[in-house]
């Protein structure tokens, strides 16, 4: 795929997902199975790289360590905006970095500042992602799902589309 079709993509997808506040991280545990716990949704780098804080008190942090491959959901239910990103993760130890990003809301979460020696960054790099996007309110879908139940069809789902990264 061309650089300029792959920042194409990656533009698409800094899009779908740039006003979606939480999205649900999901690991591989030490016993194979996989885990999701919610995490910050932080706007994509220019490279296309997504990023989170953690722990380094925390199972992500040791489940990336054992297993870099991740998957990102995010969700927007009440604008049917759906995307998966599959992608591989990496364990981030930069101060200069971790302050470079540090914000207000991150301090909430972690109130010793990004000097805490447990704050860490996790950089996700996506490969692939899908998405699902109706474009629509809750009555448009409402009205598309009746009316595929009156005519025997299925409903318009919307845009659906697959992305290389």
């Amino acid at each position: 795929m061309s650089t300029s079709n792959t920042s194409g993509q990656l533009a698409q997808l800094a899009a779908k997902i740039k006003s979606v506040r939480f999205a649900m991280f999901t690991t591989i545990d030490d016993h194979g199975h996989l885990v999701s716990r919610p995490m910050t949704n932080r706007d994509m780098d220019a490279d296309g790289n997504l990023w989170f804080y953690t722990s380094s008190n925390t199972d992500l942090w040791e489940n990336i360590a054992m297993r870099p491959q991740v998957n990102i959901a995010f969700s927007e239910p009440a604008d049917h905006l759906y995307v998966s990103v599959s992608a591989s993760a990496e364990r981030v130890v930069d101060r200069d970095q971790i302050k470079a990003m540090w914000n207000p809301a991150v301090q909430a979460w972690y109130p010793n500042g990004p000097d805490d020696p447990h704050v860490m960054l996790i950089k996700v790099v996506p490969h692939a992602a899908e998405y699902w996007d109706s474009n629509g309110n809750a009555m448009v879908q409402l009205f598309k799902m009746a009316k595929a139940v009156l005519t025997g069809t299925t409903p318009d789902e919307g845009e659906h589309g697959k992305l290389r990264l």
